[in-house]
């Protein structure tokens, strides 16, 4: 069996958390080579397959990882004792049109995925709480990050200041170039523009044209939560330019595979 390459991350004592790579699985062409994505066109076998190392790899059961299926919202799904006995049918209705999952079970990987979009992992040490976060450049706008902590707090009691954050790899300011009306859209949200937009020349043109700084705008929303800066991290990950290692939806276009970013209490 194939074993996928991973990137780890150190968010606390006896907590797994990590991205996946493109690197050390079976899928071919765009989604090559790793992908547990079942919803964007990959095969279901080779998607199969992947889960099955993944699962190895981590050591847990297939049934104890977590995957949603995000749709670009902010809506939130503690994952429970009650969640995790239904049946699997049922729970992948209850995670259609999910895009952030927390957890306080051991043994239990939950887990977003992307391919531009922004991956955040949230860990609270006191409570032993994890969450995973799907923040697209919709998501962000909506402050998902600041939502879920919220949501946190309610069911765990978690306090803003006890938490690790870590920002996986998403596309970076000076490849996420957008339209003015989304650059209107977080204007209009209140968003602190000088600290996460930039005018760039395009290359075909020369035509200055606004970009969005996602992890960074994500980072602020964490601080604004109440997350100190020191304890958050932010991966130097491009995934338009790495896209030979990582998922990028704007470079292999959406019928590739996706990155997926999990978080684990042991």
């Amino acid at each position: 069996m194939k074993r996928p390459e991973l990137q780890y991350y150190s968010i606390g004592k006896d907590v797994t958390a990590f991205s996946s790579t493109r690197l050390g699985g079976y899928s071919e062409g765009s989604y090559r080579q790793f992908n547990i994505n079942p919803f964007c066109g990959d095969n279901e076998e080779t998607v199969r397959r992947n889960l099955q190392a993944l699962c190895l790899l981590l050591g847990i059961d297939e049934k104890d990882l977590l995957l949603p299926h995000q749709t670009h919202q902010t809506n939130i799904s503690v994952v429970d004792e009650q969640l995790l006995r239904l049946p699997a049918d049922e729970k992948r209705r209850v995670l259609d049109g999910i895009d952030a999952l927390m957890t306080d079970r051991r043994g239990v990987c939950i887990g977003v995925s992307t391919a531009d979009c922004i991956p955040i992992l949230l860990y609270d040490p006191q409570h032993r709480a994890v969450s995973a976060i799907h923040a697209g450049w919709r998501g962000t706008v909506k402050r998902i990050v600041e939502k879920t902590i919220t949501q946190m707090a309610v069911s765990y009691g978690t306090c803003p200041g006890d938490i690790r954050a870590q920002i996986g790899p998403g596309i970076h300011i000076d490849n996420f170039e957008v339209g003015d009306e989304v650059y209107d859209i977080f204007a209009n949200e209140g968003f602190d523009m000088t600290a996460i937009s930039r005018k760039f020349a395009t290359k075909e043109s020369g035509t200055l044209k606004w970009h969005i700084d996602l992890p960074e705008c994500n980072r602020l929303q964490l601080v604004s939560a109440g997350v100190p800066a020191s304890q958050i991290s932010v991966s130097p990950v491009c995934t338009f330019n790495q896209s030979e290692t990582y998922f990028s939806a704007r470079r292999l276009g959406i019928n590739s595979g996706r990155i997926f970013t999990g978080i684990l209490l042991r």
